[in-house]
């Protein structure tokens, strides 16, 4: 349990809450600002990431700080799989380009289990990387949060 103020919206989750989440989840990545992302999460997280087992909101900074450095013009969309009373089901992709121009996209399944307060205890990411064309593109917002209209997952056939 943290003793900060609650992150809503809290467990138990409600198909409407549960969604809302995603969404907050995904406008805070959007955001590529790692030390108010690892706010979202326990002080204790644990995480899986690919090779990687961050715990903690100090090494989940140093991570993102990493992630983001590399994995340049980061946007990313996540979509509601399924939920329970304090876990949620995601499925997402991003898209990104490296140093050298290349562009890729990330498609992943993230699961989530939250403590009462609504921050996120533990996050196991499966990630899978394929490389793109510019042309291929999908997610052609300004960098930032994804506009209200623009197509989730589903709506792309991704």
């Amino acid at each position: 349990m943290t003793a900060e103020a609650p992150r809503h919206p809290l467990p138990p989750f409600t198909r409407d809450s549960a969604i809302e989440k995603v969404r907050l989840a995904e406008d805070g990545w959007n955001g590529r600002n790692p030390a108010k992302v690892a706010l979202a999460y326990t002080p204790d997280s644990q995480w899986r990431n690919r090779a990687e087992f961050p715990k903690g909101r100090a090494e989940i900074e140093a991570f993102l700080t990493r992630k983001w450095d590399k994995e340049l013009d980061y946007r990313l969309i996540k979509e509601l799989w399924a939920y329970t009373e304090n876990r949620i089901a995601v499925r997402y992709a991003y898209e990104y380009r490296d140093d050298s121009g290349n562009w890729f996209r990330a498609y992943g399944n993230e699961n989530w289990e939250f403590d009462e307060n609504g921050y996120m205890a533990h996050r196991f990411a499966s990630i899978n990387d394929h490389p793109i064309a510019e042309d291929e593109r999908k997610f052609r917002w300004p960098l930032g949060r994804r506009p209200d209209d623009h197509p989730g997952l589903s709506e792309l056939g991704l």
